[in-house]
């Protein structure tokens, strides 16, 4: 058992603050040039390490979109269909990270609105209010999930989409020090993970820092049979390896959906 703190949304909140600081990639905004390219019609995000979505994924007309970026601060997918024409919302745990966002949206003259906030809880907005919700690989900060996609149905309009990238919960049978520091593949930990659970005391300290997020499995029942079970039709699937890992050359690393609210 670590002995990490047990308040997941104030410890990541604080975690991904300094991820800012330390200039994580995924706290990095995007340049003025991918700005200006998406303001032409040339535009991508991801959603799974370095994978373009799939343009098919999208709704026919971006610009006429109600969109919010779930969990997705650090200035990269929210300006990107701000500047393509969508009405964009940002909504993240970390201040930080939405000042990301926020800056780029000073600097490249963008209608962007951000809210800070829990994933598992959008009260801030009423039913319906988006046509499509975009959740980047992030939710293995988030110790529940089926709150997250009831949430996401919610607020979805009927037809509305969302996209949906995760984390392979395999890449957490694997021993973390070994695989860092070696590359090898060493089966360790049961699943479901977390790193509240499946860590020696100090153990976690001694691997990333004692205030590095805390990160959670989840299993594919969690993730997609959540989302079936919140009422969402799931009608995209993709895969790609880890961006910065050794189980890329095994395994995929990340997991996309599509799913689909159904019309009324």
């Amino acid at each position: 058992m670590t002995d990490t703190p047990t308040d997941p949304v104030a410890h990541n909140r604080r975690a991904w603050d300094r991820e800012v600081e330390q200039d994580n990639e995924w706290s990095r905004p995007v340049s003025p040039e991918v700005v200006a390219k998406a303001r032409a019609g040339q535009w991508s995000i991801v959603i799974i390490g370095y994978e373009p979505v799939d343009p098919t994924w999208f709704p026919p007309d971006i610009a006429v979109c109600d969109v919010l970026c779930l969990a997705s601060g650090g200035g990269q997918q929210g300006p990107v269909l701000a500047a393509a024409g969508a009405r964009v919302t940002v909504f993240d745990n970390s201040p930080r990270q939405l000042a990301q966002d926020e800056m780029v949206a000073e600097r490249e003259g963008l209608d962007l609105r951000t809210v800070v906030g829990d994933a598992r809880d959008l009260g801030a907005f009423p039913d319906a209010s988006f046509d499509l919700v975009v959740h980047p690989v992030s939710n293995l900060f988030i110790p529940e999930l089926a709150p997250v996609w009831r949430e996401c149905h919610r607020v979805l309009r009927p037809g509305g989409t969302l996209l949906s990238g995760f984390l392979n919960p395999d890449v957490y049978l694997f021993d973390a020090h070994a695989l860092d520091t070696r590359g090898e593949l060493v089966v360790r930990h049961r699943l479901p993970y977390s790193d509240l659970t499946h860590l020696e005391p100090g153990e976690r300290e001694r691997l990333w820092g004692a205030e590095a997020p805390l990160e959670y499995s989840h299993t594919l029942t969690e993730q997609i049979g959540g989302q079936i079970a919140a009422g969402f039709t799931i009608t995209g699937f993709a895969e790609a390896p880890h961006h910065s890992d050794a189980t890329a050359g095994w395994l995929s690393g990340y997991f996309a959906t599509k799913a689909v609210k159904p019309a009324a």
